[in-house]
């Protein structure tokens, strides 16, 4: 069945109730594989509450894009799945370490990449806190390949972020942990192509990948742990587009440009040749 353009620009789900406690704050964290060194006050300050000195639980601000499950528009009903494209978060500030939260979602766009080709998906989820505050603006794009060829448009796609030429100012290289996606998964996303070997093998992949999403949090790590000094408040936004999967147990180098308070970034797995993240860009207050 073809996509019904006029349907799908029409979706929003508005005040979907969720919430959260310390507990998912620092899952998410652990699923990112902070806290590996257990005398690393920094990290630590993301996983652990029970401290001798008290002292505030500090939030990844990569946790909005968990912070609401799977918060959309509604059934998209597409003919093929839908995979994470990219994902584009604004902060307008620092998220707490346990919430009630509210969010309201609606489709922005879909674009028709012709028969064959497949189908683009954008919408915009806005997080809100208790008393209605806006948390963060999650900006998702879906690309559903077989869906393409419906008629819609195809022009006035966002470009995306131009990275600079020169070489990187920093790299940092992350490993991950061969369970990674076995941890990961309980922020929410339990999908058997992250944790069954059968399952990933009739997909086409010879075992479980990690989550996009996961690997789009270490990349949010990185940079706390490089410009960021660990401050959650610094981040306005951070912005990338998802082109191959990472395997639990490999290493993610980040590769980052700093121009102003932007931050240009792209993730790769160097014992592969293959680039994971492209065009990632974070905007640092």
């Amino acid at each position: 069945m073809a996509i019904n353009y006029e349907e799908l620009m029409a979706m929003k789900k508005l005040g979907q109730k969720y919430s959260y406690s310390d507990r998912d704050v620092m899952l998410y964290a652990l699923g990112i594989g902070m806290g590996a060194d257990p005398l690393g006050q920094k990290e630590l300050a993301f996983v652990n509450e029970a401290t001798a000195t008290a002292r505030p639980l500090k939030v990844v601000p990569t946790f909005a894009s968990v912070a609401a499950g799977f918060a959309e528009p509604g059934e998209f009903n597409l003919n093929s799945i839908a995979l994470d494209g990219e994902r584009d978060i604004t902060f307008h500030g620092a998220l707490p370490p346990a919430a009630d939260i509210t969010a309201d979602s609606s489709v922005i766009a879909v674009y028709d990449k012709g028969k064959d080709k497949g189908a683009v998906i954008r919408f915009r989820t806005v997080l809100k806190g208790s008393h209605g505050e806006p948390l963060a603006t999650l900006v998702t794009s879906y690309f559903a390949r077989g869906d393409g060829g419906f008629g819609g448009p195809s022009d006035r796609q966002p470009k995306p972020h131009q990275m600079p030429s020169r070489t990187p100012d920093r790299i940092v290289d992350i490993r991950t942990r061969p369970d990674q996606g076995l941890i990961y998964r309980l922020c929410g996303d339990r999908h058997p192509l992250h944790s069954d070997p059968a399952f990933a093998k009739q997909a086409g992949f010879p075992r479980p990948i990690l989550h996009g999403m996961c690997t789009y949090g270490i990349t949010c790590r990185g940079i706390l742990q490089t410009y960021a000094d660990y401050d959650p408040g610094a981040f306005r936004r951070h912005a990338a587009r998802f082109s191959s999967p990472v395997y639990p147990g490999e290493t993610v180098t980040l590769e980052m440009w700093k121009d102003g308070n932007a931050v240009s970034f792209e993730a790769s797995v160097k014992k592969r040749g293959v680039t994971v993240v492209k065009n990632g860009m974070t905007m640092l207050g």
